[in-house]
């Protein structure tokens, strides 16, 4: 362990972030790193906890946590880069964008500010960089066997990675004319600037991995040619179907999915030409964005930084308090009011919200909507609401972001070719090797779980590929 009093001698700090009025001005990323000696002061705060409820519970990845603070606080940084590889493929983009549910479950966490786990996952993986302690890690053997990923995305990754250093010959196929996925497309530059992809995207050529963008699976190149061609197949696709809400007046323009917007804007940003007619800005709009979750205020940020001229986030869901529930104790993820750097730069949020119509001739104007009224959570944690009458009112609005979550995968003609089971809710569903219903074929990340956290579909991917290699090894 670290310190043994190092989490009564040292307080939690936060890493240094840029001024407000600077960063709107860019999309540059705008969180730094703390100094080194506070870094390893941080490290110290892990205590002798007995049972690690970070490694254990909060960390769908099992990241070694306790063992890279101890390092870092010893000043093993290479030993803690090794420990931290060693469960987790990109400990760079998880050090930026992970909501940290290893944080919540951190046993300091019952009565003080947690061990900053995230920041110095972060820390360890650029220092690895810096020192060029990350490497190629080619195969010493190559195998016969060919396995083709569906998908770029985070899960599809790290499959990709794990095959490759087992030997056997790895193609990503991606419809998108940059790899990346999600990573790529659905989170901002100031959050996740793209040279930190295209960084490991290096390394993975060297280790083997064969990269074909713009090809639509299924569509550009058949599902049978892809059986006949490969021994394995692996479905990383996402759940990529926006959830829409249909009221009145939905037909309107300038109404747009968030994923849309947020898609265009990165393509923009990575120098890619949109057509005029297509383009979909904030600058002096009065913007409404419905759904109060990460991608939300993701669409907060993009556009603050597009210079809307007022920006409103509504949630149906009532606010949520500022400490944990009876019904929600420590270690679970707790429902509470969290405020992101995006809403620090300006935004007027609305909760208990229900949206009933959108108004306007052509284009949208406005947004009719009622408050609502939750009941207390009962004891299986549900609620139930009502419309309060006489609550009614309208929210002038000239740009609508539908931050409502995802569904499940496209059910386009790779799925319908493959004829996989699908469960209720239109997810892949898959064995305890992650292989589908067809034999070769195998699935992971979002389009086996729908909407998840980016280390979930990490742990996935690596899953997936073990299974994949016992299967090709029969």
């Amino acid at each position: 362990m670290a310190k043994p009093t190092g989490f009564i001698d040292y307080q939690r700090q936060e890493p240094p972030k840029r001024p407000i009025q600077e960063r709107i001005q860019d999309f540059k990323e705008f969180e730094a790193l703390l100094p080194v000696e506070e870094i390893q002061r941080q490290a110290a705060r892990c205590m002798d906890c007995g049972i690690p409820f970070c490694h254990a519970y909060g960390c769908p990845l099992f990241n070694q946590i306790p063992d890279w603070n101890d390092m870092v606080y010893r000043n093993h940084w290479r030993r803690a880069l090794d420990l931290l590889h060693a469960t987790n493929n990109f400990p760079e983009v998880t050090g930026r964008v992970c909501p940290a549910p290893c944080e919540t479950a951190c046993t300091l966490a019952i009565n003080q500010p947690a061990v900053t786990i995230k920041h110095l996952e972060l820390q360890i993986v650029e220092r690895g960089w810096q020192e060029g302690w990350i490497q190629p890690e080619i195969s010493p053997f190559q195998s016969s066997k060919r396995v083709a990923i569906v998908g770029s995305g985070p899960a599809g990754l790290a499959a990709a990675q794990q095959l490759a250093r087992k030997g056997h010959a790895v193609t990503v196929f991606e419809r998108a004319n940059r790899i990346g996925g999600l990573l790529r497309y659905g989170i901002p530059d100031f959050k996740l600037e793209k040279w930190i992809i295209d960084r490991r995207l290096a390394q993975m050529k060297q280790e083997g991995v064969i990269f074909e963008t713009g090809v639509d699976a299924g569509v550009d190149i058949s599902l049978r040619y892809m059986q006949r061609t490969f021994n394995a197949i692996l479905l990383t696709t996402g759940a990529t179907v926006p959830r829409d809400l249909q009221i009145p007046g939905r037909e309107l323009a300038g109404i747009h999915p968030a994923v849309d917007f947020l898609t265009q804007q990165n393509k923009s940003l990575a120098g890619d030409k949109i057509a005029p007619e297509s383009i979909i800005s904030a600058r002096g709009k009065k913007v409404v964005v419905l759904g109060g979750g990460d991608t939300g205020a993701d669409c907060v940020g993009t556009c603050r930084r597009q210079g809307a001229q007022h920006i409103t986030q509504i949630e149906l869901l009532p606010q949520p308090p500022p400490t944990r529930h009876p019904y929600n104790p420590w270690p679970t993820w707790p429902n509470i009011l969290r405020s992101s750097s995006s809403h620090e730069e300006g935004c007027q949020r609305l909760w208990s919200i229900l949206t009933k119509v959108f108004v306007g001739t052509d284009r949208i104007e406005k947004i009719r909507a009622v408050r609502l009224e939750w009941s207390e959570t009962d004891v299986n944690g549900r609620r139930e609401f009502r419309e309060i009458p006489g609550s009614e009112f309208e929210l002038e609005t000239n740009l609508a972001l539908l931050a409502l979550g995802f569904l499940h995968p496209e059910h386009g003609p790779l799925i319908q070719a493959a004829n996989v089971a699908l469960n209720q809710v239109g997810n892949v569903v898959i064995d305890e090797n992650y292989m589908s219903s067809v034999p070769g074929i195998f699935a992971a990340g979002d389009s086996v779980l729908g909407p998840s956290l980016i280390v979930k579909v990490i742990y996935q991917g690596r899953q997936a590929a073990e299974g994949i290699d016992r299967y090709l090894k029969l």
